[in-house]
Order: structure tokens, then C-alpha cells, then sequence
């Protein structure tokens, strides 16, 4: 046992190393006999972090972003250390893009929305589809329970439709189309997202601003654009950040076929193996799904994914 936790702690131990050199050295020119890890006297290691690159420009939805200002470059920067040493959470973020961004890109067309929204998506809810937060924003575009349903969103202790992948994206869409018309940017409108149309004309109004750069908000407002662009940068081009996650990798779409219900299911557990799957894959394909039953009122219907080996 103990050689082979020795192997364990030195395997380890090289791999961190590895790591540690590709990171240090992806955006700079070493210095002569610079390393980016030294090992102590008492034999601890000691590794050395460097800040990322900032793009030398970036736009969001084609609007500029004014990186010749000191600023913003420093808004910036802070997000993207912050994202960028996110080894982890960046990676398992990366390996969700293959699943969720085709749909999502798919919706965002539909609806005359640019496709850097698909960024908002990820800032969001870091692309996990049952996303919660502590004031109870949910899944993968953290609709507020009280503004989902101004968009369309059916929610009961039956059917929470947030976390309706399709139905969520065209309700984001019909939010960001409504705060375009109204503040003129795109940039503006996914601002808004996070400070709500009301806080944001609020600001407007009071500082006489027409630019999210030129204006203050609260402190989350402030840095929500930054942490959009600064996952825009990274997840349009992982590999150029160090991320060496291959397309293959990335986890791919679930194969389904849509059932339609017309009529009330008293037992989804009855519905699912009546329908070749399990329970737990019927709820796992539709997390829209939030009780053991599905009420269906005259008239109303609900497109159910069925997943196919």
C-alpha cells in the first residue's frame, strides 16, 4: 500500500507539473532559465501563475467593446483570470457545449437573436440544465419563478418549463427582443438580463448614460458583460486558452423521439415503460417534468422526449 500511494502522490505530482508548465508558458515568452514550477529546499514545490492575455479587441452581438480604455481592460482581465483558472469548471462547461449549444444556437436564429446570447446562456447557469440559485432562479437561463411565466413559462408543482431547453431559449428571446427594442443595444439587453429592464432604464435615467461601459451598476451588473466575453473568448477557442478538450469529447445530444400527450398521465413511471424507457431516463431527458403525474387540461398538450438507445 504504501508504494503504491507513492506511485499515486508522484504520478500526481507530475501531472500538476505538466499542467502547471502548459499554463504558465500559453501566453508568454519564458525568460532564460525561467521554470514555471521550483522546487523548495524542504521539497515543497512552489509554482508560478500568469495572468492570461486580454484580447486585443472583442465585440459582442458586432457591438465594439471599448478595450482601448483602462477600465474596461481591467474588467476584463479580472474575468478572465477568474474563468481561465477555472481549470474544472471550464472543462466540464466545454464538454456540455456539444449537447446544448446546437439547440440553443438553433432557437436564438429562430428568433432573431445573435448568437453570442449563447454566451449569456453559459455566464448563466455555467450550462448545467438544473442550475439553481439561493433566490431561486432555475436551470440553464435562471428564469426567476414569478418572470418565467411573462414569457410564456408554465410552472406548477407539475410542470416547471424553465428547464424546457426549447421553451426556456424562445422566452429568453422574447426577453432580449423586448430589451433591445427598448435600450437599443444588444449589449444593453443582456445586461438587463441580470438587473431586470426596470433597474436597468432606472440607471438611464438617473446618469444620462446610453452605454452599459459608460455607466455604473451594482457590482454583479458591473462584471456580468465581462464574465459573458471572457467565456465567449474561451469557449469559441478553448484550445488557443489551453483547454485541449477535442470535439469527440464533448458529451453529445440525446437521441429521442417526441411523444405528444393530450390527456392526463396519472403514473409517469407506467408512461415511460409503456414508452421502451425507464423513469428516471423520462425524467432526466424532461427535468420539465416535476411530480410523478402530468395533468393535462382540455385542450392543452405537452411534447414529452422519449430517449432511443
Amino acid at each position: 500500500m504504501k508504494n503504491r500511494t507513492k506511485l499515486i502522490l508522484i504520478f500526481a505530482a507530475g501531472a500538476i507539473t505538466g499542467a502547471a508548465i502548459i499554463t504558465g508558458f500559453a501566453f508568454r515568452k519564458p525568460e532564460p532559465k525561467e521554470t514555471t514550477v521550483e522546487v523548495k529546499n524542504d521539497g515543497k514545490l512552489e509554482y508560478k501563475w500568469y495572468a492570461p492575455d486580454i484580447p486585443k479587441s472583442m465585440d459582442f452581438c458586432g457591438e465594439k467593446v471599448p478595450l482601448n480604455r483602462w477600465e474596461v481592460r481591467e474588467r476584463l482581465d479580472r474575468d478572465m483570470i477568474v474563468n481561465y483558472y477555472a481549470h474544472g469548471g471550464t472543462l466540464y462547461m466545454l464538454k456540455n457545449v456539444t449537447r446544448y449549444f446546437p439547440v440553443i444556437e438553433a432557437r436564438l436564429k429562430a428568433n432573431g437573436v445573435p448568437d453570442d446570447f449563447k454566451y449569456v446562456c453559459a455566464a448563466e447557469s455555467s450550462l448545467q440544465p438544473t442550475a439553481t440559485s439561493s433566490v431561486g432562479a432555475a436551470s440553464l437561463w435562471q428564469f426567476m419563478k414569478d418572470t418565467a411565466p411573462r414569457y410564456g413559462l408554465e410552472i406548477n408543482e407539475n410542470v416547471d418549463e424553465r428547464y424546457n431547453v426549447v421553451k426556456a431559449t424562445d422566452a429568453a428571446c422574447a426577453f432580449f427582443n423586448e430589451a433591445h427594442r427598448k435600450f437599443g443595444s444588444w449589449t444593453a439587453a443582456a445586461a438587463s438580463y441580470n438587473c431586470g429592464q426596470g433597474g436597468y432604464a432606472s440607471q438611464v435615467s438617473f446618469q444620462g448614460g446610453n452605454s452599459f461601459y459608460d455607466m455604473v451598476f451594482p457590482e454583479e451588473t458591473n462584471r456580468y458583460i465581462f464574465r459573458i466575453l471572457s467565456l465567449k473568448a474561451i469557449l469559441s477557442q478553448p484550445k488557443a486558452w489551453g483547454f485541449m478538450l477535442d470535439a469527440s469529447e464533448g458529451y453529445q445530444p440525446v437521441k429521442t423521439r417526441n411523444v405528444t400527450v393530450t390527456a392526463t398521465v396519472e403514473n409517469l413511471a407506467d408512461f415511460a415503460r409503456q414508452n421502451g424507457t425507464s423513469y428516471k431516463m423520462l425524467k432526466l431527458q424532461n427535468p420539465w417534468l416535476r411530480s410523478r403525474t402530468l395533468p393535462v387540461r382540455p385542450g392543452k398538450s405537452y411534447v414529452v422526449e422519449i430517449p432511443v438507445d
